[in-house]
């Protein structure tokens, strides 16, 4: 769900940097030495799941795991999308530097918002709950960055208005991946290291 250089106003953009500044100091201050190690390896299936990408106006349809990284990071997160968001403009321009403030925003903050939401499900000790739980929020942060990729475009100008609605389809099935995707990952997790879930409770 890149946007890419030169869609964006200036007012968007300043807005976006600004955002994104704030939710890199609060996800630097709660990004400890036990979730650092984590924090890589989300940071990495981010870079590639997002990697394999169709563009789709002025934005792409992909892959982001960033509901399961919400889930397992909180504000950790923000910190850690934001750097396979910068490495992957840089090796290989998806997005841009200039957007790179918006994309974060829209990436990083439905996986915070996540976290605040479903984080008490995915801790149950029932597995079948906490992955419904991690199904759920794994939907929901590729709704919510949808969303915010819409009123992205939508702050822009009154000319992104189909493409705002495309975007809105064009992600129903992306929801639902990622939902099955992250749901089989808060089971998995629940039954190979089910503090990995506590570590990002006592950094929040």
């Amino acid at each position: 769900m890149h946007i890419v250089d030169g869609a964006l106003s200036t007012e968007v953009l300043i807005g976006g940097a600004a955002i994104t500044a704030v939710g890199l100091g609060l996800g630097l201050k709660k990004l400890n030495i036990e979730n650092i190690p984590t924090a890589g390896v989300l940071s990495a299936s981010f870079f590639i799941a997002s990697l394999i990408h169709v563009p789709l106006g002025p934005s792409s349809v992909h892959l982001i795991l960033s509901g399961l990284a919400g889930l397992v990071l909180g504000w950790a997160a923000f910190p850690a999308l934001f750097v396979g968001l910068l490495l992957q403009a840089v090796f290989f321009g998806f997005g841009g530097l200039t957007v790179l403030g918006v994309n974060a925003v829209n990436i990083a903050l439905p996986a915070v918002i996540v976290y605040f939401i479903c984080r008490r499900g995915v801790l149950s000790e029932n597995r079948t709950v906490a992955a419904l739980w991690g199904a759920f929020g794994g939907g929901l942060a590729i709704a919510l960055t949808t969303v915010f990729v819409a009123i992205s475009l939508a702050l822009t100008g009154d000319e992104f208005f189909e493409a705002v609605k495309l975007v809105l389809f064009a992600h129903v099935p992306v929801m639902i991946i990622e939902g099955v995707l992250s749901g089989m990952a808060v089971l998995l997790i629940h039954r190979v290291k089910p503090d990995l879930f506590q570590v990002a409770t006592r950094a929040v």
